[in-house]
């Protein structure tokens, strides 16, 4: 006497099916990253007040930077270090920039070794109305400072309308840094 046998039931399990979702996953989040154009690095700080801070000049230098030098005018912080190869691209615009007197420019030299910063400067041009030396960094991680280099545009409350992460260029400083600035001027003048 033969026992009956019950139809199979094909299941799927789900140790099966969860490699494949998975993979599936992983593969439409690389084709959405090759793809995707978009660079900008969100910034928290954006209309928040510069923290709060009191920095000593950068070897050979008088003048440091502090919170309360940021009220007042419109100005620009260029987060920068002499190692930065960026920076050094950048610096011959900062100093054009500088020469305009359209806007005081001021730096925060990050984690330098002593005495680099001023030789950099010296090499380069010196576009800084006042220049810090974060030596250990604590500073820029305060502003939420991604990598060097690194631009903010500061209103006349001390607070930061703009931050352009990475080098720039002319055209950056035509078409998105210098117009924030000038709007933000025209906001201050009665």
């Amino acid at each position: 006497m033969s026992v009956p046998r019950t139809p199979r039931r094909s299941r799927v399990s789900l140790l099966m099916v969860l490699p494949v979702a998975i993979f599936a996953g992983l593969g439409a989040a690389f084709y959405w990253g090759l793809w995707n154009t978009d660079d900008r690095l969100p910034s928290t700080r954006i209309g928040k007040p510069v923290p709060e801070f009191d920095l000593p000049p950068i070897e050979g230098r008088s003048d440091g930077l502090a919170t309360t030098d940021l009220t007042g005018d419109v100005s620009i912080v260029n987060v920068w270090a002499s190692w930065c190869v960026p920076c050094r691209d950048e610096n011959p615009l900062l100093v054009e920039l500088a020469e305009t007197g359209a806007v005081p420019i001021h730096g925060i030299n990050y984690k330098d070794a002593l005495g680099a910063a001023l030789a950099f400067l010296d090499e380069l041009g010196d576009p800084f109305t006042r220049i810090a030396a974060d030596r250990n960094g604590r500073v820029a991680i305060d502003w939420g400072v991604y990598g060097v280099p690194e631009t903010y545009v500061i209103d006349a409350e001390g607070r930061i309308a703009m931050k352009h992460v990475g080098p720039f260029n002319r055209q950056i400083m035509e078409n998105e840094i210098m117009p924030v600035v000038r709007a933000l001027q025209a906001e201050e003048t009665p």
